[in-house]
């Protein structure tokens, strides 16, 4: 039986302080979710709305939740009471609805803007030339806050691939800090990549497989 914990703790002495660990918890049951929490950690992502509400019902309060998938407009009203960060913003109306949602809720919802780094046509993401547009006209809205940036890169085996895009985020992640100081997040490595990400910055990776292992219970 594969050991969380002892994987976690291993994965926690690779990273350093400044580096936050999400801890993909997508299809995991509560039963391994609380083995991790029981360690003191407190941040885990998943990727769909659905699974995320059940799990916030049924686990400690004091958990991070964070949205690291696809967001549909229609569901945000389902997260919006508690969840900690939305990592995967990509339009200026999805925002505008985050934002109303979390008005109803007397909330600040923060928010990362996901940008498209990697070459396949399935991710999601803005163009970094977006990006700049978005962070001002989110100015405009009370109850969102952008702070940081997010991305994915190709799914491929060539680190060169990954190397590269990785770098292109991270340069546009100093560039607009320098313009808006509340940038501070930048959400860039999983299980198969992170050590690439921190290489080139990161300090919010989300580690899925390298915990939990692939099988899904």
């Amino acid at each position: 039986m594969m050991d969380i914990v002892k994987n976690f703790k291993l994965l926690k002495k690779t990273l350093s302080d400044n580096v936050k660990i999400v801890a993909v918890s997508k299809t995991k049951s509560k039963e391994k979710i609380l083995e991790i929490y029981n360690t003191g950690h407190k941040d885990f992502g998943e990727n769909r709305i659905q699974e995320l509400k059940e799990k916030y019902n049924d686990l400690p309060k004091d958990i991070k939740w964070h949205m690291i998938g696809h967001v549909q407009k229609n569901k945000v009203k389902y997260i919006a009471p508690f969840i900690e960060l939305i990592h995967s913003v990509d339009s200026f109306k999805l925002l505008g609805e985050i934002n109303k949602q979390a008005e109803k809720n007397k909330r600040i919802i923060k928010c990362l803007l996901q940008i498209k780094i990697a070459k396949e046509e399935s991710k999601f993401g803005l163009f970094k030339d977006e990006v700049e547009g978005l962070i001002l006209l989110s100015n405009n809205l009370k109850n969102v806050k952008i702070i940081g940036l997010m991305g994915m890169a190709t799914f491929t085996d060539n680190q060169k691939i990954i190397d590269k895009e990785f770098k292109e985020i991270s340069s546009l992640f100093k560039n607009l800090k320098i313009l808006y100081p509340q940038l501070s997040i930048l959400s860039i490595g999983m299980s198969s990549d992170y050590l690439i990400a921190i290489n080139n910055g990161t300090n919010m990776v989300r580690i899925g497989s390298q915990i939990f292992g692939d099988r899904n219970n």
